[in-house]
């Protein structure tokens, strides 16, 4: 498939992208800026592209920005979802406290996660395929093919329809639907798994380009047999997870490829730490952890007070890993939050806030943490649901599994007392108190404990399975509010203020992203079709079309 024309439609598109930070200090350069410094003519046959543009698809997933300034990110992430998802809230008022966090939508900031698809992953994976990976070196184009995937379930689960199989066309682009994007997705998982079991079950490790350890940020410092087993347990997992992701849409599709992920034939699924889906950070160019940078040099991000009612609540050992103790003199020393879309919000109150944890003596996070995209945790409790659901080949009990994820979360964190967290069945998350606004004030969101419950019923059962896999999967916002979309787990503080204007209810919270500006400017026509497929208004209230409501069963 051609995807040049889309592609270089909307490089020119995204251009002039404009961001929207009215309020904010930092010097905001154009996002659109090639970030590899490289051309087409200046393409290698010698493997040079591949060292490129892969790394180039690979880091843009979780967007790192190049020369270490990762406001693509902030828009793209962590001013949406990690703060939908209960994670991370800002204590900066941007655009004079009218912003994404209150539900009063950026258009210049909702438009970032469609550029970074289609500029920065389908295009450095669409000049590879021209450059004939796919024919030269197969295994390695199914890796691409796994990152194609995940990084486009991330921006179809922001907006819902976006383009996808027209693209390669002239004209006007026309969108997919959600569901047809989903169906695309698991037959390109198909390929990637099938190219990877023959690479896997061959005796010719040599079919690799020479560079590769040095265009693979997810699995390093392996040998090739080893490192393509690594990308078929992560192509399955990610089939399992996108599976689970349309449960309540289309049951029985979803139970298909959830057993196909399953199957021991077709590769097995990640089950320790090692095969973690992390990218590593490269040393050149200056590259960091955008995370990491926002929190440490802008300031701007701090911890929810979703996340500080359940660690708090629960008395997770893991708080410490993931959180630094608030400086601000009224509460120092506690592990505080900040509710979303706060009341009163001022950076000068609330800097003081718990921060990601990058303060310590000995800090988690650094300039060269490796973003985590998805852990062994996920895909045990992934496969507890799927026990649960009563699927096959999940590979032990609903109980034993999700016991598994919090182990292997504990262990991934460096943390003990996974044993003793699991048999608590008293403790529960805490109501929230802002000593500076009372207005921020919430009772505690739930009663669920640690403790599995057999006797439960099952929607009890899976929102422990939900909030212990969100408690996990930390820091990774997109995958935690998609979670949250489609389960209702767990039960995270709503906004304190709603800006919407009555279009997103403040319960119910944001479902998706609006659609891009440019996108009217220059396709409106398909715009307007898109609509249509989405079922609703196009604007945070409307519900994706794996978005169901109503109980989980």
């Amino acid at each position: 498939m051609n995807t040049t024309k889309i592609l270089n439609k909307y490089m020119v598109l995204f251009t002039a992208l404009a961001i929207g930070f009215s309020s904010c200090t930092k010097d905001f350069e154009d996002l659109n800026t090639n970030n590899t410094g490289v051309s087409d003519e200046d393409l290698k046959p010698n493997g040079q592209d591949l060292e490129i543009f892969f790394r180039q698809a690979q880091m843009s997933i979780y967007n790192f920005s190049g020369g270490g300034d990762p406001n693509s990110y902030q828009v793209q992430q962590n001013l949406n979802a990690d703060v939908y998802s209960g994670y991370f809230m800002s204590p900066t008022p941007f655009n004079s406290g009218q912003n994404n966090l209150n539900y009063a939508m950026v258009n210049g900031w909702n438009g970032e996660p469609f550029k970074v698809l289609y500029v920065n992953v389908l295009n450095s994976l669409n000049k590879l395929k021209n450059n004939g990976l796919a024919e030269t070196y197969p295994a390695v184009w199914a890796a691409a093919l796994v990152v194609k995937a995940e990084a486009t379930s991330r921006v179809t689960d922001i907006y819902g329809p976006i383009p996808y199989s027209g693209v390669g066309i002239t004209g006007s682009i026309p969108y997919d639907s959600q569901e047809d994007i989903y169906k695309r997705l698991f037959l390109e998982l198909d390929t990637a798994r099938n190219l990877l079991l023959t690479f896997n079950n061959g005796t010719d490790t040599t079919q690799v380009p020479a560079n590769i350890g040095e265009a693979d940020l997810v699995y390093q410092g392996v040998d090739n047999k080893t490192r393509f087993q690594k990308w078929l347990r992560l192509a399955n997992s990610l089939r399992l997870r996108l599976a689970m992701r349309i449960v309540k849409a289309n049951p029985q599709l979803a139970q298909t490829e959830a057993e196909k992920a399953l199957d021991p034939a077709n590769g097995g699924v990640i089950d320790n730490n090692a095969d973690n889906f992390r990218i590593t950070v490269p040393s050149d160019a200056n590259f960091s952890n955008p995370l990491y940078f926002i929190a440490k040099n802008w300031g701007d991000t701090r911890i929810n007070a979703s996340l500080e009612s359940y660690m708090v609540g629960y008395k997770d050992p893991r708080i410490a890993k993931y959180m630094d103790k608030a400086t601000d003199k009224v509460i120092t020393g506690q592990y505080k939050g900040i509710r979303a879309g706060a009341a009163g919000l001022t950076k000068d109150a609330y800097i003081g806030y718990s921060s990601l944890n990058i303060n310590d003596g000995t800090p988690t996070f650094s300039a060269s943490t490796a973003p985590m995209l998805m852990t062994a945790a996920e895909v045990y409790f992934l496969r507890a649901e799927a026990a649960l659901r009563g699927w096959a080949n999940a590979g032990g009990s609903v109980q034993a599994l999700y016991e598994q994820g919090i182990q292997s979360s504990f262990s991934q964190w460096g943390v003990q007392g996974a044993n003793a967290y699991i048999q608590n069945n008293t403790n529960t998350p805490i109501a929230y108190v802002d000593p500076r606004n009372s207005r921020n004030n919430a009772p505690a969101p739930t009663t669920i404990t640690v403790q599995w419950n057999e006797g439960a019923t099952a929607e009890e059962k899976l929102e422990r399975i939900i909030t212990q896999k969100w408690l996990a999967i930390f820091p990774e916002g997109q995958e935690a509010w998609s979670e949250f979309r489609r389960t209702g787990y767990p039960r995270i503080f709503p906004v304190v203020v709603n800006n919407s204007g009555g279009l997103i209810d403040t319960e119910v919270q944001i479902r998706r992203l609006p659609f891009p500006q440019n996108e009217y400017n220059t396709n409106a026509a398909e715009v307007q079709k898109a609509i249509q497929l989405l079922g609703g208004p196009d604007n945070g209230g409307t519900r994706l079309w794996w978005d169901k409501e109503g109980t989980n069963f």
